[in-house]
């Protein structure tokens, strides 16, 4: 999936265009400078390309002497990483150095950036900017990122870059490793292969390029994608939070099972969770493998089970899931790991005959009706599973439309207690008979 990157100073309005772009209040916008947090990216879809949107601006953590280090790394990692940047100024600031000192660095990519200047909400604004036009960049747009005005312009434009790419036919599963930098990816895939493919470090985050390798031992065949690439330059750790997060979501698009490595001494963070989450809304299989349980002291007070209920309940609602704990230094329970993921694909490619789910959720059904709508019977006809690479499900009924969230997720809990789809997200639609 191709990645838009929105970078600049802060208060620009990266963080409202941002949300504008994914259509929802996702990112945290507060006055203070520089207060973006936690949820930095998320999905766009125009004119049926649909992309990854990355708002760069929650990555820097506030102080002055870094701040302009720390968005001139951004600038890099973007110009690196993203197939579209989205340089955002804005006007009632005017042009100031920083700006400028971006607009070199861009001007050397030869990926295309769109200039936005933002807060333009009148007449007088929209003289003043013209002086944008200078910094030489084709693609120049006026907009106001609080009404939306001139949104839909930038998107059309935007949306010309975006290539589609069609999923490649594999043969064998594609897992990849994901989890923060030092959760031990590097050494548990040196473990799987027996061989020192990455060279592992104590510093965060000191792996090199995605590599990828393929496994095939024990009756076990796969495709390892390794996305520990963060390189040397991205000392800063917040930068290193954001390349990672980038090569993340590249490594996800391209997977079957993800396995997301969580390391036991720090418990679930924030960017898990979002790497979590992304996973799931691309439909991907998903196991939780906590690594360094050899670590953990008093296992008398904080057993397997307490840590395991809190991982739990951070991934909630969904459940299904398999965690496995682990630990790579001392070679315990990697395999199990290995089973795990190959059983969660196994899970994902499960084709369920027609007549086999209808007798099943026939049954649930009559057990629990759907709640009718104004007086309005609601009546499910039958279900069949749709013909995609993850599982999903269309419910044929007279009126889809007023089928509520409650009764679709006792649908989907039916299906997982009948049949072992443990995870892998579910998609249910209903649909007009």
């Amino acid at each position: 999936m191709d990645i838009v990157a929105i970078v600049g100073r802060p208060n620009v309005g990266k963080s409202t265009l941002f949300n504008r772009l994914i259509g929802e209040k996702q990112s945290i916008v507060d006055d203070q400078s520089g207060v973006t947090r936690d949820r930095q990216y998320g999905t766009s879809d125009w004119n049926g390309k649909e992309f990854a949107v990355v708002d760069t601006g929650g990555f820097v953590r506030n102080s002055d002497d870094v701040f302009e280090a720390a968005i001139r790394n951004q600038v890099e990692i973007a110009i690196d990483e993203a197939s579209v940047i989205i340089f955002m100024v804005d006007v009632a600031t005017g042009l100031t150095d920083l700006d400028e000192a971006v607009a070199r660095m861009l001007r050397k990519t030869k990926k295309p950036v769109m200039l936005v200047v933002n807060k333009v909400d009148n007449h007088s604004r929209l003289l003043e900017a013209n002086e944008f036009w200078s910094l030489g960049f084709e693609n120049t747009f006026f907009l106001s990122s609080v009404t939306g005005s001139g949104t839909g312009e930038l998107l059309d434009v935007v949306a010309e870059y975006i290539q589609v790419h069609e999923e490649e036919e594999t043969t064998i599963p594609q897992i990849t490793v994901v989890g923060q930098p030092n959760a031990g990816k590097s050494s548990f895939i040196n473990a799987l292969l027996g061989e020192e493919r990455n060279i592992v470090t104590d510093i965060a985050g000191t792996t090199r390029d995605t590599t990828n390798s393929h496994y095939n031992k024990f009756g076990r065949e796969f495709n390892l994608i390794d996305t520990a690439g963060i390189r040397k330059k991205a000392k800063v750790y917040e930068n290193l939070e954001f390349y990672s997060v980038m090569r993340a979501i590249r490594a996800v698009e391209k997977s079957d099972v993800v396995i997301l490595m969580i390391d036991a001494t720090d418990g679930v963070e924030s960017q898990d969770l979002a790497i979590f989450r992304i996973a799931q809304k691309r439909n991907k299989g998903i196991v939780i493998a906590i690594n360094k349980w050899d670590l953990i002291e008093d296992k008398e007070t904080n057993t397997a089970r307490d840590y395991e209920q809190r991982v739990r309940e951070k991934f909630a609602p969904f459940n299904d899931l398999p965690i496995i704990f682990m630990s790579v230094l001392e070679k315990q329970r990697i395999m199990k790991v290995v089973d795990a993921t190959v059983q969660v694909y196994e899970n994902r490619t499960r084709r369920i005959p027609t007549s086999q789910l209808n007798e099943v959720m026939q049954k649930a059904m009559e057990r629990y009706s759907p709640p009718s709508y104004r007086g309005r019977e609601i009546s499910i006809k039958y279900v069949t599973q749709l013909p995609i690479a993850y599982p999903a499900f269309a419910f044929y009924c007279n009126h889809p439309q007023h089928i509520k969230e409650p009764y679709k997720n006792y649908l989907e809990n039916k299906i997982r207690e009948n049949f072992d789809f443990t995870g892998v997200p579910i998609s249910i639609f209903f649909r007009k008979k």
